[in-house]
């Protein structure tokens, strides 16, 4: 049965239930749980919060990616464009992967391939999926690599990954993304290990390539800087759950979850004391032995008995602007509960 063709009103990508499981030597353990979500045309979401919370796997899930047999989809659907990529065939996926979605991944040193230069690397995704001759998608790839400020981009094109800077890489591995002009974009942290100035440079890039070709963009990140600067709306991620969404702006200025509140208190802020400078104390729980009820409250300065016994589900908190929804007790009880220090 084939998909319904999208409307203005489909959102671009929609996640519904999201859950993964991977089987180990222990048995099976459950990394992302119920995770679901939306992007529109043209609209940077970001997926936010501690290394180990289900972040990658959750973006690398949505392209059935995921480390076979152990990884795998327990349950939920994918939508793009109204198709359902986690039941899809490997062959309708070769079709979609690069072509509609499209990932930047992590680290560029280990995703391009180290004995192809990186212009046939490119070029090869043109061969694939608009079906170009070699001389076509060679010369479309050079223009590829220009477009993303890659200099003397006709000789760079014949280079070797090995031979660039992780600057040059990372561009690269967004020429390749890009190159087909998909209609989602999953960046996962795509300036992770750059310097600040070249971070500037790859964030202004993907700003200025998503307005001209009007992708949807699933930002990965623990870079609460750069969601300000490049999202518009957020996804809180914590032990594989959603813990709050909303638009940047509302969450920022008011966080309706202690572990989102936890993470803005740990960024170093010129207009607030060094008192309002806090980390998180403890880490991301083991999947394996997650906390009964709600999995951040041994970590949580307001948990209640409440809070040690039953898992919350996302809602709208009381008095909360349109969006803004979290998984929490305490909030959804004390609407005028302040999680962050008030002023400097």
């Amino acid at each position: 049965m084939s998909a319904a063709p999208p409307t203005a009103a489909t959102p671009v990508l929609q996640v519904e239930d999201l859950a993964i499981g991977f089987h180990g030597r222990e048995g099976a353990v459950r990394v992302v749980d119920g995770v679901s979500f939306a992007l529109e045309a043209g609209e940077t979401v970001a997926l936010v919060g501690e290394s180990g919370c289900g972040k990658s796997v959750t973006a690398l899930s949505l392209l059935r990616l995921l480390p076979a047999p152990a990884g795998h989809v327990e349950r939920g659907r994918i939508l793009v464009d109204g198709e359902d990529l986690a039941v899809a065939s490997e062959a309708r996926l070769r079709t979609l992967r690069g072509g509609t979605i499209s990932m930047v991944f992590q680290e560029p040193m280990t995703s391009l391939n180290p004995v192809f230069p990186v212009g046939d690397q490119v070029a090869e995704a043109l061969v694939v999926h608009h079906g170009l001759d070699e001389e076509a998608a060679r010369e479309a790839a050079v223009a590829m690599l220009a477009r993303v400020g890659i200099p003397a981009a006709e000789a760079r094109a014949d280079e070797y990954p090995h031979q660039l800077s992780g600057g040059m890489r990372q561009r690269v591995m967004i020429a390749m993304a890009l190159a087909c002009r998909p209609r989602v974009l999953l960046a996962d942290e795509p300036t992770t290990a750059l310097d600040v100035t070249v971070q500037a440079q790859i964030l202004a890039l993907l700003g200025d390539l998503q307005r001209e070709l009007g992708m949807a963009v699933l930002l990965i990140t623990h870079d609460l800087g750069v969601v300000a600067q490049l999202a518009r709306r957020m996804l809180v991620m914590y032990a594989g759950r959603v813990v709050e969404e909303g638009r940047v702006e509302d969450v920022f200025a008011r966080p309706r979850h202690p572990y989102t509140a936890g993470l803005l208190r740990s960024i170093p802020r010129l207009d607030r004391s060094a008192a309002a400078f806090a980390p998180i104390e403890g880490s991301v729980p083991d999947p394996r032995a997650l906390p009964p009820g709600c999995a951040f409250h041994p970590r949580c300065a307001h948990a209640e008995p409440r809070c040690r016994g039953e898992a919350p589900v996302l809602a709208p908190p009381p008095g909360a602007p349109r969006g803004q929804r979290a998984a929490c007790f305490v909030t959804a009880a004390r609407p005028g509960l302040e999680l962050l220090e008030p002023g400097p």
